[in-house]
């Protein structure tokens, strides 16, 4: 797979940026094929960065009612990536 195919965006919450600000990890949302290997990869050719570990897991969509009908939003695939001391990456810097 092509590295722009593996990561589909980064995910910003308030929790995502306390975890790069005290402990230099990134989150995304991945395709859920990749692999950690391949994810590796990817993040480090598409932002320079030097990877130290990449932690996946599976999210389950919560099941969501409006009236009586119900419905379930969609799973999908996160990749928390630890990256080298002294590494950074710039999301909405200055923004």
């Amino acid at each position: 797979m092509i590295s722009y195919d593996l990561i589909k965006r980064p995910v910003i919450t308030e929790k995502t940026n306390i975890q790069k600000e005290s402990y230099n990890q990134i989150t995304f949302e991945i395709d859920p094929k990749a692999n950690r290997v391949e994810i590796k990869k990817a993040v480090e050719d598409i932002f320079n960065v030097k990877v130290a570990v990449v932690r996946t897991m599976q999210v389950k969509g919560k099941t969501k009612q409006r009236g009586r009908i119900t419905g379930k939003r969609r799973d999908w695939k996160k990749a928390i990536v630890k990256l080298m001391p002294g590494e950074r990456i710039d999301f909405f810097e200055g923004a």
